[in-house]
């Protein structure tokens, strides 16, 4: 499984460097965009065999050498490169294990204490593990689904449309995917992980199309512009704190951009109009 990912990775960011990029000619006879395995392979200064085992998903030792010289080849970013040594299972990326939902007492009195900023608490999958008030005044529905369906990604992509609605969601929604991506590397042939995404890539054909572009990211501070039916628009500025526990569990704090946002919110704070319905 994780060769497969490795394999569909290292070809999906080939077809995307041409020829003129790297100071190559053009030639004739391309079937497909891209570079050729011989050319990553010149590029790289590694054998063309070695290159094309390794896209073919074959298990060979690899080196953080090699894949350094690969990664420069591709032009890949650092969340690329960290990406590419997860899927080759090489020293060199952010340690992370396994997900525990449990939350400690502190993290939790740390949320409410944020009041009236709302936060919330993530797992690397965009699973909602605890929130504040604030938090739950902004996405009524999200704190009030079943806890199966209590996941962002679900409810932007699935959910329908309720509470605050994403005005910006062409720019964060791929944000969002390709940081679940940059995450999964860790969790390959997790059940969890592969159910999950088979029912998104289902249901979704928008996320099946974002997800068959291997991109991934770790981008941690972006502003997310909602309208919410009973104040009009919100502009927050979303920031992520990791946490020591659970595992790659994160708390979100979203901060008001400007002075309309801010009343807002406190509006929302204190009259928390979603609450009062059932959803």
């Amino acid at each position: 499984m994780v060769r497969h990912e490795l394999a569909a990775f290292l070809k999906n960011r080939r077809s995307r460097i041409s020829p003129s990029d790297v100071g190559l000619p053009p030639g004739t006879r391309r079937r497909t965009p891209g570079l050729r395995r011989e050319e990553v392979a010149q590029l790289a200064g590694v054998g063309v065999t070695w290159y094309t085992w390794l896209e073919q998903g074959r298990p060979i030792n690899v080196s953080g050498q090699v894949l350094d010289a690969v990664a420069r080849t591709l032009k890949l970013d650092a969340d690329e490169r960290e990406h590419l040594y997860r899927l080759a299972d090489v020293p060199g990326g952010l340690a992370g294990g396994p997900a525990d939902d449990e939350l400690d007492q502190a993290v939790r009195d740390i949320l409410a204490g944020l009041d009236p900023l709302p936060a919330a608490v993530y797992n690397a999958r965009y699973d909602v593990l605890a929130w504040n008030q604030a938090y739950a005044a902004i996405f009524c529905r999200m704190v009030t689904v079943p806890r199966c369906e209590r996941n962002a990604l679900w409810q932007m992509l699935i959910g329908p449309s309720c509470c605050a609605v994403m005005m910006n969601r062409e720019e964060e929604l791929p944000q969002m995917v390709a940081t679940f991506r940059a995450a999964y590397a860790r969790h390959l042939g997790e059940p969890a992980w592969t159910t999950f995404i088979d029912r998104l890539t289902v249901e979704s054909a928008e996320f099946a199309r974002m997800w068959a572009t291997h991109d991934v990211t770790r981008s941690w501070r972006r502003t997310k512009i909602l309208k919410h039916p009973a104040v009009g628009l919100l502009n927050l500025a979303s920031t992520s704190l990791t946490l020591g526990s659970p595992a790659e569990s994160r708390v979100v704090v979203y901060t008001p951009a400007d002075e309309a946002s801010r009343a807002n919110v406190q509006w929302l704070y204190e009259h928390k109009p979603g609450l009062d319905h059932d959803h």
